[in-house]
């Protein structure tokens, strides 16, 4: 079995960070794909560009992310595919490497795996995101029948669930992909099997540093984060997104379900 990343990026000074990583990344994974914004730095695009082993899609708009790297890694002769926003993923490789290698074993084994966080995890993050994600993970987790954290940026599929995404889902909804490629596949058939880390901790504190940052920068920025009233607002609409996605999931007529004889 072999597995590719597919990945969407908004470059917030973590090019260095990469490079240190790629080799890691590149033992890891048959090919690493990553999308960009469209007015993502020409400096960062070019480095890019001499770096080896990298499929780079430039997105016609950002909503479109995540949907073009799931897409595109179907280009590659994976079984699986691993979807990570990179922002998160380079901090999980570079503060617990074993526990991110464990669960891409693990991604190989199933059709679908949610990554979500532990308690210790989910602790670092600011009020904003964990009192309005506990609201979309529970709508989710109501329309998936089991409980689980879906807002990660973590998500295993084999390259049969990956298809069935990109026949039945449409790019424009970038966050809310948390709950409708769930929703999906488990309208389709699939299995959703879940898996918490603690690798999946909170990944913005790191944005500009030379190095992911430590307990302590982590938790004043979260402390700072919360008191912008701004970001409360930016994040119940982010879940407002993932709900609705969810729900217009299961509306949706599914043309051609999985053959669950597979």
């Amino acid at each position: 079995m072999t597995i590719v990343l597919a990945s969407a990026w908004r470059p917030r000074g973590e090019l260095l960070r990469f490079q240190k990583l790629l080799a890691m990344l590149q033992q890891a994974y048959l090919s690493l794909v990553i999308s960009l914004p469209p007015d993502v730095e020409s400096d960062v695009l070019d480095a890019l560009h001499a770096l080896p082993g990298i499929d780079i899609v430039i997105t016609p708009d950002w909503s479109w992310g995540r949907h073009l790297a799931l897409q595109e890694s179907l280009r590659h002769d994976a079984t699986h595919v691993h979807y990570a926003d990179f922002d998160r993923l380079l901090r999980w490789v570079e503060t617990r490497s074993d526990e991110w290698l464990q669960a891409l074993t693990a991604i190989q084994e199933v059709d679908c795996l949610v990554i979500g966080r532990t308690e210790a995890a989910y602790s670092t993050h600011p009020r904003a995101l964990v009192e309005t994600e506990a609201i979309s993970n529970l709508v989710t987790s109501y329309l998936l029948g089991q409980a689980m954290d879906v807002s990660a940026g973590s998500k295993g599929f084999s390259r049969r669930a990956v298809e069935f995404l990109m026949e039945h889902c449409q790019p424009g909804k970038a966050l809310g992909t948390d709950a409708d490629w769930l929703v999906t596949l488990h309208k389709g058939g699939f299995s959703i099997d879940y898996l918490t880390v603690d690798g999946l901790d909170w990944e913005s504190a790191d944005r500009f540093q030379a190095q992911a940052a430590d307990d302590h920068n982590q938790r004043q920025l979260a402390e700072a984060y919360d008191r912008d009233p701004g970001h409360w607002a930016q994040r119940a609409a982010v879940a407002l997104e993932i709900v609705q996605s969810g729900l217009a999931a299961k509306s949706r007529e599914l043309e051609s379900p999985k053959d669950t004889e597979e």
